[in-house]
């Protein structure tokens, strides 16, 4: 029992010392490069970050709730019934804005790994439309010049 209390509070030292030295971004990265899958150190991030809009948002409410002349003092059943109201009503919120966010993320391209560059080859058809593109570029080019030679 004494090694698993021990290897318990070892890691929980490191964890602390890691997670209080590193700025976050600078953490998930360096997991990343130690193998963590994108997925997951995206969804640390967001979770992360939507913390704090999920807890803005419970502030916002139980000042609602406070100045509508909610006062929790003892647990009753009406206490009861409208922090659970108010626990629903996060998890709604929150699961919404998740949606609104996913929908957003996947109309700006996430989640679809762009296609290198060294993968584009070029076809017989494209060197004849380059040709052609050049062809009509240097007629105008010529006809330019023609055109303030003869004054007109």
């Amino acid at each position: 029992m004494a090694l698993i209390v021990a290897k318990f509070i070892s890691i929980l030292t490191i964890s602390l010392v890691l997670f209080g030295t590193a700025p976050f971004l600078t953490t998930i990265k360096t997991l990343r490069a130690l193998g963590l899958p994108p997925i997951l150190g995206d969804m640390t991030l967001l979770a992360y970050r939507y913390l704090y809009e999920i807890g803005n948002d419970l502030k916002t409410m139980e000042r609602a709730m406070g100045l509508r002349g909610f006062r929790a003092r003892r647990p009753s059943s009406r206490v009861l019934d409208i922090l659970a109201s108010l626990a629903g009503t996060m998890l709604v919120r929150s699961y919404e804005q998740s949606e609104r966010i996913y929908k957003a993320m996947t109309l700006r391209g996430y989640g679809h790994s762009p296609r290198p560059r060294d993968q584009f080859q070029a076809r017989p058809r494209d060197w004849v439309g380059l040709a052609c593109v050049c062809l009509v570029a240097a007629g105008f080019v010529a006809m330019e010049i023609w055109l303030r030679g003869s004054g007109g």
